[in-house]
């Protein structure tokens, strides 16, 4: 299966990684120029794969893109950006 793109669902508030067992998220919502990233979730039969990393990352590049800075509420991206220390630099 070909690398799928994170992308960004506005209707719902969350970054989506659409794959062939499931679409992996985190939720999130602006609050001014900050994304507050308060919930992930992936497929049952796809955690341990490097998913929730992969959807992280996209979603922190999309970020970055556009200029805005991180609220971690969420656990697995606060501890997937205390070990990326690339990604440090968008913590509000």
């Amino acid at each position: 299966m070909p690398e799928q793109a994170v992308t960004y669902d506005a209707a719902s508030g969350r970054y989506e990684l659409a794959l062939e067992g499931g679409v992996a998220y985190a939720e999130t919502h602006f609050a001014g120029e900050r994304v507050v990233f308060t919930h992930t979730e992936v497929p049952y039969a796809l955690r341990g794969s490097g998913i929730g990393g992969r959807l992280v990352a996209g979603a922190l590049d999309d970020v970055r893109r556009r200029g805005l800075k991180v609220v971690p509420r969420c656990w697995f991206v606060a501890g997937f950006m205390a070990r990326n220390p690339e990604y440090r630099d968008l913590l509000a």
